[in-house]
């Protein structure tokens, strides 16, 4: 006898790096699940993203008793990297609504994912810090709070790719006189076995070093600040005060200030704990959001978008808590 798969949803979160997906039950149980790369519409275009999203989905969908059957579900919720404008998730839930998976399809930002993975209703704050930074927020009654996330153009600073560049050009006037002296001259060079900072701008520029393992000297810059170097200690407060920023404006523009409200912490750069960083993000929200919960996201963002899902279908609570039981969170 096969499983019973009417109105059953999809949830999707799609990273830059990876993407997971499943498929559950109304009543918050997951009947399949698979996990393919990364999706990233920028590069390879909104259909031939969709087009990988879709054999991953395909996966999930044979997994939950489907197979041979075109995928069907009475939702479809999409948490999706590169969806950082309005204008980018009317295009990618178009081009989702054309593969006829479902006639109900909402397109989130990413972010959106870790935040529901977080809190136990859809109301709050998240900031993830990982290779880039980004932050958003939402309320009970469908509000939300968001920035465009795409660079510096946008006003953005922070993530593990910018600390390292930062690190990186201090390292290369604390070497040459031009800054203040800094262990950082030393430390990020030895991490790939050379000894100067010339070595290593010679080697990033040449490629004999590939540019994209610049993500490496982010640790090196967080043991650095914690051995007292107080350039390295500038950059790590620094970040702490974006985290901030991001974390008391979304807030207000919520209407969350306040009140209790949780501020949920996540990626690779804050789920590290990094106790210099975390105490001065904690000092700061103590003046600017004093009402702040902080929290940290350990659960897979894949748990969020499916708790979206649930959300948009009214589950109930023993929906959210089977989900939640199945995801160890």
């Amino acid at each position: 006898m096969g499983v019973n798969l009417n109105g059953v949803l999809l949830a999707i979160d799609a990273g830059n790096s990876k993407t997971d997906v499943a498929v559950l039950s109304p009543g918050g149980t997951v009947l399949g699940e698979a996990r393919g790369g990364g999706f990233q519409p920028p590069v390879v275009g909104v259909s031939t993203a969709v087009d990988t999203l879709a054999e991953i989905v395909g996966r999930a969908w044979a997994k939950a008793g489907g197979a041979g059957l075109s995928p069907a579900f009475a939702h479809v919720a999409a948490c999706l990297a590169n969806a950082d404008l309005p204008v980018e998730e009317t295009a990618l839930q178009a081009e989702l609504l054309g593969r006829g998976w479902s006639r109900s399809v909402r397109v989130h930002n990413d972010t959106f994912a870790i935040l529901r993975a977080g809190i136990d209703e859809p109301r709050g704050v998240a900031v993830v810090c990982g290779a880039g930074i980004n932050c958003v927020g939402m309320a009970p009654d469908g509000r939300t709070a968001r920035f465009p996330a795409i660079g510096k153009i946008s006003g953005d600073w922070g993530g593990g790719s910018a600390m390292a560049e930062e690190a990186l050009w201090y390292a290369a006037r604390a070497e040459d006189g031009r800054g203040e002296p800094s262990e950082l001259a030393r430390a990020l060079p030895a991490h790939f076995g050379l000894e100067t900072m010339y070595a290593l701008i010679e080697a990033l520029h040449l490629g004999h070093v590939p540019w994209l393992r610049r993500h490496e000297l982010t640790p090196v810059l967080f043991r650095v600040s914690a051995a007292g170097d107080p350039v390295a200690l500038a950059l790590v407060h620094r970040l702490a005060e974006e985290v901030a920023a991001l974390s008391a404006v979304a807030l207000g523009r919520l209407g969350l200030l306040e009140e209790e409200a949780p501020v949920m912490l996540g990626g690779s750069v804050l789920a590290a704990r990094h106790p210099q960083l975390e105490e001065r993000i904690r000092a700061l929200l103590a003046e600017r959001a004093p009402k702040a919960v902080i929290g940290f996201v350990t659960a897979p963002p894949v748990l969020g978008a499916a708790l979206l899902a649930l959300d948009e279908v009214a589950a109930g609570p023993e929906a959210t808590t089977r989900l939640r039981e199945h995801y160890g969170a």
